[in-house]
């Protein structure tokens, strides 16, 4: 009987044993699998980058907003779904927003600043009567206003880059090293949305869409004018023939002369801008120091200024 039960044991613990080896083969072998996968259909980190803690509260927060969704797309003032289906497109998706949750935080928002009007009303803070019709549609507004200047300053983001990015790409072509292969090798050492564009761009070229398809989605996502103009002729090239490597040379020096005359023109709009704060701003405050130091001086018999404090 003790032989048996010694017997039991022993197998016991073999097939422990075994089911541990299996499980570890299986795991490293998954892994593996999973490392292959990652190496063949992405383009390194292009999508993966470091959330804030920032970014996770908000992006928390905004889950709330799914409870409005319904009502949010019953309410679409300034914001149907195909115009907040392109702003979330030229933004990026920021903080995993999609279509519905975005209708649900214009709501949410508004019902934010309806509770924080009325707890105003009740504290009976100054413009409360105000503040408890205006702060539900500024809630309302300000979510609208939020996207639109998100996917501005992202488009306004690409313009800035692409031309860092050509230059780097005709450099590599002319190498003799293949388009795809070399957005490949490139992507990773830049940051922002051209990362994610053309990222995106190799993922589904690896996947199997046409190219045509692909860069027909890269000018849905993006309404950037240079990068409209980069993609157009990529597309002409590919028609005609003509090589890639010039064709981004030739972009690279146009899109330069373009960043030039757009500096030049935020340079000359802001001039104006400058005269305003200098006229209403600076001009009347030193008027009135100047004279009160003036009537200052009348008043205690032409003594200096610094006698004032003997």
């Amino acid at each position: 009987m003790d032989g048996i039960i010694a017997l039991a044991v022993l197998m016991f613990i073999v097939f422990v044993g075994i089911a541990l080896r299996s499980s570890y083969v299986y795991w490293r072998e998954r892994k593996a699998i999973k490392e292959q996968v990652v190496e063949s259909l992405f383009v390194y980190d292009a999508f993966y980058r470091k959330v804030t803690r920032k970014e996770k509260l908000v992006a928390k927060t905004f889950q709330f907003a799914d409870d409005f969704a319904d009502l949010g797309q019953r309410i679409n003032f300034f914001s149907e779904n195909d115009d907040v289906k392109k702003w979330l497109l030229q933004a990026g998706y920021p903080y995993e927003l999609t279509v519905e949750r975005f209708q649900g935080l214009k709501i949410f928002l508004s019902i934010v600043g309806f509770f924080v009007g009325g707890v105003s009303l009740i504290l009976l803070l100054p413009f409360s009567q105000f503040m408890i019709i205006l702060l539900p549609i500024f809630g309302y507004m300000s979510a609208i206003m939020w996207i639109r200047s998100k996917a501005k300053k992202r488009q306004e983001e690409i313009s800035y880059r692409l031309p860092d990015f050509l230059d780097t790409m005709s450099v590599t072509l002319q190498a003799g090293v293949a388009m795809d292969q070399a957005i490949r090798d490139i992507v990773p050492y830049f940051d922002g949305p051209v990362k994610e564009e053309f990222g995106r761009f190799i993922q589904e070229i690896s996947v199997g869409v046409q190219r045509s398809e692909a860069y027909r989605t890269l000018l849905v996502r993006n309404d950037s004018k240079e990068f409209q103009i980069l993609i157009k002729s990529l597309i002409q090239g590919e028609r005609l023939g003509v090589p890639i490597a010039d064709t981004f040379k030739q972009q690279a020096e146009e899109m330069r002369k373009l960043k030039k005359e757009m500096i030049k023109e935020k340079a000359a709009k802001a001039s104006p801008k400058v005269t305003l704060v200098t006229t209403f701003m600076i001009l009347p405050s030193s008027l009135v120091l100047i004279g009160g130091l003036m009537i200052i001086n009348i008043f205690n018999e032409n003594k200096g200024i610094f006698d004032l404090f003997q």
